[in-house]
């Protein structure tokens, strides 16, 4: 559970720098020194897009207006467990 909300707290910290006057921040999300993932935070439409990275793959994009929905999809991503079963 502590995992999942460090994620929505480094969500909410890039909607704070955008308000801040910063160009579309962005974090990457990494386990053992592999981007699993980033994110950037568009004010206009006030939505995060996640860019999701495999081996050998182009990166998906996915957008999301609920911060809820993406910290659980990153939290997902990062788990080893659960990409152990995938």
């Amino acid at each position: 559970m502590s995992q999942l909300l460090g994620i929505i707290q480094r969500l909410m910290q890039l909607r704070e720098q955008e308000q801040n006057g910063s160009e579309a921040p962005q974090r990457n999300f990494e386990v053992n020194g592999e981007k699993k993932c980033s994110v950037t935070y568009l004010a206009k439409t006030d939505t995060y897009m996640l860019e999701v990275y495999e081996k050998g793959k182009k990166p998906k994009t996915y957008q999301f207006d609920n911060i809820d929905m993406i910290a659980i999809e990153i939290f997902e991503l990062l788990d080893e467990k659960s990409e152990a079963m995938r």
